[in-house]
């Protein structure tokens, strides 16, 4: 039989993975329909600092146990800061991150990946004994059999 002769196309795996490929892509494109109603959005709901200038009237601290219990604010990070909007003079919380709190993720984060390394590590050491272990009977059996 020539070279090139026979089955002509794409194996019958890969007709699947393309139409797979199609259908998928089909699916992306595919667009929601768009309502042409327009949402207004009343800036009354919203917190002043997200639509007008603040200034920080109390740096970022930790919740107490009242503020954790009654301002939502406190739920997300446990951490706020009092603002004072500038033209509607409106105090406000403001959920905040602290840098001693961000210090304590950095180092757990370090520490996790310190400790995954270490196993890998020494996952790696035995894995490589066990390795040499069968190399060097396999190097025994070949000098005895001679």
């Amino acid at each position: 039989m020539p070279a090139g002769a026979g089955r002509r196309g794409l194996p019958q795996g890969r007709h699947l993975c393309w139409l797979l490929c199609a259908f998928t892509l089909r699916l992306c494109q595919a667009e929601a329909p768009v309502r042409e109603e327009k949402l207004s959005v009343s800036t009354s709901n919203l917190p002043c600092w997200l639509v007008e200038e603040f200034v920080l009237a109390e740096e970022c601290a930790p919740c107490s146990n009242f503020q954790a219990k009654t301002t939502p604010e406190c739920g997300s990070t446990g951490y706020v800061e009092k603002i004072t909007c500038s033209s509607s003079k409106r105090s406000e919380f403001k959920s905040c991150r602290s840098a001693l709190m961000e210090q304590h993720l950095f180092w757990k984060f370090e520490g996790t990946v310190i400790g995954v390394a270490l196993v890998f590590a020494c996952l790696v050491i035995v894995r490589q004994r066990q390795l040499d272990r069968k190399a060097l009977e396999k190097v025994r059996k070949q000098i005895e059999s001679i």
